[in-house]
């Protein structure tokens, strides 16, 4: 071991010197790994590389993440070993899937880390985060993503965040920020207030030494929260209680309460496209219950709804996975990679015909022997919370399509109205909703682009939101959003830009022109953040960032990507060793193995829709049309 030590010394020069201290920590097969990483990166050149040697630079920074990105916040459980068989359901709150950890995942648990907090308790307000958000992210024009991504897209991921993270608040303490005197006039808000998060001590439990966290009142398993709930509370009311199914209006939309709320698993702070995606899954798990009915006659409600619960969750999880990052992170590589986490390097076909071969890396995560945690209980991570800050997706107003004419080039529908985005959201939101329908709203968000994740791109509306409570009752006062979103970022010690790229063994920026090369963006930088590249917020930073060809996001939000999204597939048992027949039944499989994009749901759906106004199969890689790619 000393004689390698000594080989590896005049290799320091070689490394970045913010990377020594974690470089001595790695065992020395990581060492040898991360220099082959560390060389790609000083480079440049890892999205370059031809698919195979880009997906083998991609899984060996995810190894390194794996074993260097990972910390537990508060005491780890320990407990009585739980039978799988016991649980063979995804229970209401998420507990008893991790067999060695029954509260791993549940309800009301902590986030956990990808990196040690970074206390900011001092520079909280420095600067100021309504000048930042005025400065350098309220909108000034609209930009979009080209024929990347539509607005289904932007609502998709909507969906998926209310199914994994919501950070408890502290009901006892308000903060108030205050627009400071040059930026007042740009403010819609000259103050708003607004609760802290819930910050809870550890008593310093663990050896990562980390003393407080915050709890997430979601559930961060994959497991369709959004449309089924917390708690057993809320899922008992959302249940027809007959042959498993949930409840659903007459016209296929979420039920509207008297008090203008709506009927779903998360209502808190939703709007037309997120409603319209879980009145969606709703029928989707009810259909699934239908087919599973007349495949078992003998399953009764309770039964029936368990294997569809488990079914639409894997749907759900299936879609994101290989057509929503897909679009997201349109490369080859990407493609092929994505595709590699579900059915692996053999690909379905294989899979298909041979089954699971054991071998993750061969046949995928999905269906593999055990769920692996790489030793730190499973949650989703604060810094997993901060690089989806993807409001600048959401535009300014919605384009109402015609859809009662012929469809036009492209399959697009003639533009009837528009409408402001602000009455498409909470109760007058759901109302709007009722009025427009299902197909008209789909088409027309499927027709339109949606916002770039740039600077200057943040909606102004966004500026004086008026937010809801957990039962989707408004607030009575409005917030800046992209100001609080700054604010949550230092409050919560999530490091800023620079300490969050050297903790993922990026190589950190030195100077303004290193970030982007827009010479106003560099001017404006320089105004607010002065010289020192080191107070650069990581939100602001995730915006400003030079974009790699194909990717909607940033590089640094996407190493988050990397690490996350695999963990949670390979963490679940329902997707890994109890994804299989005898927990989801042969039908259910089934169902899930054939779906491979939203526009196969829609197809079930709503045929007409698909058929008229959804183009098929492009020839071209990646101009395929699957209903979260542009449509037009």
């Amino acid at each position: 071991m000393a004689f390698f030590s000594i080989l590896l010394k005049p290799l320091q020069s070689f490394i970045h010197k913010d990377f020594h201290d974690v470089f001595q920590r790695m065992t020395l097969l990581d060492k040898f790994l991360f220099l082959v990483v560390h060389l790609v990166d000083k480079l440049g050149i890892w999205h370059k590389l031809p698919v195979f040697m880009g997906l083998t630079y991609l899984l060996i920074r995810r190894h390194l993440h794996q074993e260097y990105n990972l910390f537990n916040v508060g005491k780890k459980p320990v407990s009585v070993r739980s039978e799988p068989a016991d649980f063979p359901f995804r229970t209401a709150d998420g507990k008893f899937n991790d067999p060695f950890n029954e509260g791993a995942g549940c309800a009301g648990t902590f986030f956990g880390r990808n990196i040690p907090p970074f206390d900011q308790t001092h520079t909280l307000t420095r600067p100021d985060p309504m000048l930042v958000a005025t400065k350098l992210l309220a909108r000034k024009r609209f930009i979009d993503t080209g024929k990347q991504f539509n607005l289904i897209a932007a609502s998709w991921i909507q969906f998926m965040i209310h199914d994994w993270v919501d950070h408890v608040e502290d009901f006892e303490h308000q903060i108030e920020l205050r627009a400071p005197k040059e930026v007042a006039s740009e403010c819609p808000l000259k103050s708003f207030k607004f609760y802290k998060s819930k910050e809870i001590k550890t008593d310093n439990y663990g050896h990562n030494g980390i003393k407080s966290g915050y709890l997430n009142r979601r559930t961060p398993w994959w497991d369709g929260s959004a449309i089924y709930g917390n708690d057993k509370e809320r899922q008992q009311k959302l249940r027809t209680f007959k042959d498993g199914k949930l409840k659903i209006s007459g016209d296929g939309l979420l039920i509207v309460n008297e008090d203008g709320t709506v009927s779903s698993g998360d209502v808190r702070n939703i709007w037309a496209g997120l409603s319209a995606l879980q009145a969606l899954f709703v029928k989707e798990h009810n259909l699934i219950c239908d087919a599973l009915k007349k495949e078992y006659p003998k399953l009764e409600d309770e039964e029936l709804y368990r294997h569809a619960r488990l079914v639409t969750s894997a749907v759900i999880a299936k879609i994101h996975t290989i057509d929503w990052t897909v679009e997201l992170l349109k490369t080859n590589m990407l493609l092929a990679g994505m595709r590699a986490n579900w059915y692996g390097l053999l690909a379905k076909k294989i899979r298909d015909r041979f089954g699971h071969s054991g071998v993750t890396f061969l046949s995928g995560i999905v269906g593999s022997r055990k769920p692996v945690d790489h030793g730190v209980p499973y949650s989703l991570t604060e810094e997993f919370v901060s690089v989806y800050r993807m409001h600048p997706l959401l535009p300014d107003k919605l384009l109402l399509r015609n859809i009662n004419g012929a469809p036009g080039p492209n399959k697009s529908a003639p533009l009837a109205k528009e409408i402001d985005m602000v009455e498409l959201i909470g109760t007058k939101g759901s109302e709007n909703m009722s009025k427009i329908g299902f197909t008209r709203l789909m088409v027309s968000m499927g027709h339109q682009a949606c916002g770039a994740l740039e600077l200057w791109n943040y909606p102004m509306w966004l500026r004086s939101l008026i937010s809801q409570n957990v039962d989707g009752t408004d607030r009575p006062d409005p917030v800046d959003l992209p100001s609080l979103e700054i604010y949550r970022d230092r409050e919560r010690s999530v490091a800023r830009y620079n300490d969050f790229r050297r903790a993922l063994l990026l190589i950190p920026i030195s100077k303004w022109e290193d970030l982007t090369d827009d010479k106003e963006a560099v001017e404006t930088l320089s105004q607010v953040y002065g010289d020192d590249v080191e107070e650069l917020d990581i939100l602001v930073g995730l915006m400003a960032e030079k974009k790699i060809k194909g990717f909607a996001i940033s590089e640094t939000a996407f190493i988050i990507f990397l690490l996350m999204a695999t963990r949670r597939l390979e963490a679940d048992r329902f997707f890994t060793s109890d994804f299989n027949e005898e927990v989801y039944t042969k039908k259910g499989l089934e169902w899930v193995n054939t779906t491979e994009s939203l526009k196969d749901v829609l197809n079930r759906h709503y045929p007409e829709m698909s058929s008229k106004w959804i183009l098929r199969r492009s020839r071209k890689r990646h101009t395929l049309r699957r209903g979260l790619g542009l449509l037009e």
